[in-house]
């Protein structure tokens, strides 16, 4: 049972774009990765990618990685929990990442 989410809330879903070298790959095949709000489920995340970049969603992948580890002198501790979806979008569908200046 997952809870509808209002228009004005789906911006807070997805944080920002990941530029990796894998995920620039995948833009040749009109996939685009986001980092996105770990308690997001997948229909929550279609609708906020296609209400703010006005596209058609096709496909949704999400991945949730392992917490690191991160020491900082004698202090032993995590790095942020964070949530990974590839997005793939319907043939002709595009999303700018990098505007033009």
């Amino acid at each position: 049972m997952s809870k509808r989410l209002e228009a004005r809330e789906l911006p807070d879903i997805i944080r920002k774009p990941l530029i990796t070298e894998k995920a620039t790959i995948a833009l040749e095949s009109n996939q685009y990765t986001f980092e996105v709000s770990p308690k997001a489920t997948k229909p929550q995340i279609k609708a906020a990618i296609e209400s703010l970049f006005d596209v058609t969603v096709t496909g949704l992948s999400t991945q949730n990685p392992p917490r690191k580890r991160r020491r900082v002198g004698q202090f032993i501790g995590h790095r942020a929990a964070y949530k990974r979806a590839v997005v793939t979008l319907a043939e002709g569908d595009s999303i700018t990442l990098f505007p033009d200046v």
